[in-house]
């Protein structure tokens, strides 16, 4: 394809994916559920899901191994919980009382934007999606992940092949990814979902194609004076450390009531965390960003790498396993309330649950509107406070932030990757991106008895209060 434009690549795959298309359109809901199946099992295998992590880790410099692994493996069984038996395929509900009948219709091309940080489980979260309600898919990787991806798809292809279903279903730009390749297959697609930088995310925006994108992650945790101090600490640790932070869903800052704060503290290193001394969060701040962006050096990196390029040589921050800084303003002059996607925890020291809420809107107003919200509690009537107050679509209660926002085990949030963070954060959705957002229905109406109603009926009460 050396000799075609950008333009003419993208068509060549968009016709291969559609060809594709219409043949799964013919399939019924068993032969779908196995082709979503067929995909979901190639990281099934822990030597190959282990080897494509040591890749990708590799190629990427982004993350570690053990944490992708469990990530692919936990990410792929939960969507495929969360889709089991589920209908997909021709009628999918008829309510003979309202006289609709909703049918499901694929959308056709989906194209789908994927970050180097999940190089591996964020495509396969788009292919299933895409693939259980009936649509193609082309995958634009990020120049980082690239290698990562096609080892997916390889293993894909593999799969289908067994199955005798069409592989260009499932494609992806060819290397090497450009933003022209990009920016021309979000606008021959059908639907695009966005997740990554939000670069990635406004151009979908303006593609002139119905788009998904992903709101910027800055998560912010209280903990207030009811917490269970070491569940807490445990938890959040846990969550910050996965995968050396690469997750949008990691804690960046943690807003601690003044009552325990101390206890919290000692809890904190106790799990491995290091308050670093002013000096060394200088040295921190100056290397963290280059020119008022995040600077490679340390973004996912382990704790050492990130001493070692910020010259911070005492031993105990060295060997933990989060850094922490004291902050107690936000916004550009105090950059470390921002996202920072490294191993690096922003501390806050509120008054009282009322100055922790007023910390979390100026951080949130700053960066990570819309996206969510943790809270370490045994006051449920805080977590509502919060619901109505602060302008997040989650509020993740006692639970580690980074497992539980985008799907987990223990709560009802669907198994995802990408979590819509509604207008607060520029997005369409305040959901977590899920099969549904991959499916358009076609309702059929049918009539039913009329149910008329009378201006009495419905202004009476106000006329009668208001204009008698």
């Amino acid at each position: 394809m050396s000799d075609l434009s950008p333009a003419q690549i993208v068509s060549v795959l968009v016709d291969k994916a559609r060809e594709a298309q219409a043949h799964v359109a013919t399939y019924n809901q068993q032969q779908i559920d196995q082709l979503v199946t067929a995909v979901g099992w190639v990281v099934m295998d822990g030597n190959t899901n282990r080897r494509l992590c040591e890749y990708a880790v590799q190629e990427t410099g982004l993350g570690n191994v053990a944490d992708k692994m469990k990530k692919n493996t936990r990410k792929t069984l939960g969507l495929m919980r969360d889709i089991l038996g589920v209908k997909t395929v021709g009628v999918i509900n008829d309510d003979q009382a309202a006289g609709i009948m909703e049918i499901a219709r694929p959308v056709g091309v989906v194209g789908a934007i994927v970050p180097s940080t999940n190089p591996i489980a964020t495509p396969l979260n788009n292919i299933i999606n895409a693939l259980k309600c009936a649509n193609a898919i082309i995958l634009a990787p990020s120049p980082k992940g690239q290698a990562s991806c096609q080892r997916v798809l390889d293993l894909i292809h593999a799969e289908l092949d067994l199955i005798g279903a069409p592989k260009d279903l499932v494609q992806m730009l060819p290397a090497p990814v450009s933003k022209a390749l990009s920016f021309e297959m979000l606008a021959q697609v059908d639907l695009v979902v966005a997740t990554g930088s939000q670069n990635n995310v406004r151009a979908a925006y303006t593609s002139g194609t119905p788009a998904y994108g992903v709101g910027a992650g800055n998560v912010t945790s209280i903990v207030d004076e009811t917490a269970d101090i070491d569940h807490s600490a445990a938890k959040i640790i846990a969550s910050k450390t996965f995968d050396n932070a690469t997750s949008c869903s990691s804690e960046n800052s943690l807003i601690v009531i003044d009552a325990n704060y101390e206890a919290v503290m000692a809890s904190l290193t106790a799990h491995g965390a290091c308050m670093l001394e002013q000096d060394e969060q200088a040295q921190l701040q100056d290397v963290h960003w280059q020119h008022g962006k995040l600077n490679p050096v340390v973004l996912a990196k382990p704790v050492a790498e990130v001493c070692a390029a910020a010259g911070i040589e005492r031993q105990q921050a060295v060997n933990a396993k989060v850094l922490m800084v004291q902050e107690t303003g936000w916004g550009k002059e105090h950059p470390f309330s921002g996202e920072k996607m490294s191993l690096v925890l922003t501390v806050y020291r509120a008054r009282d649950f009322d100055h922790a809420k007023q910390l979390a809107s100026g951080i949130l107003s700053y960066q990570g509107a819309g996206h969510s919200l943790s809270l370490h509690t045994q006051d449920m009537s805080r977590a509502q406070q919060l619901g109505h107050e602060m302008p997040v679509c989650r509020v993740i209660v006692n639970q580690a932030h980074c497992y539980a926002t985008g799907g987990s085990f223990d709560n009802s949030l669907p198994f995802s990757l990408s979590m819509g963070c509604g207008t607060w954060g520029g997005n369409i959705t305040d959901q977590n991106v899920h099969f549904r957002h991959y499916m358009n229905v076609t309702r059929v109406v049918r009539p039913i008895p009329a149910q008329e109603v009378t201006a009495e009926d419905i202004f009476g009460d106000y006329q009668r209060e208001f204009h008698s």
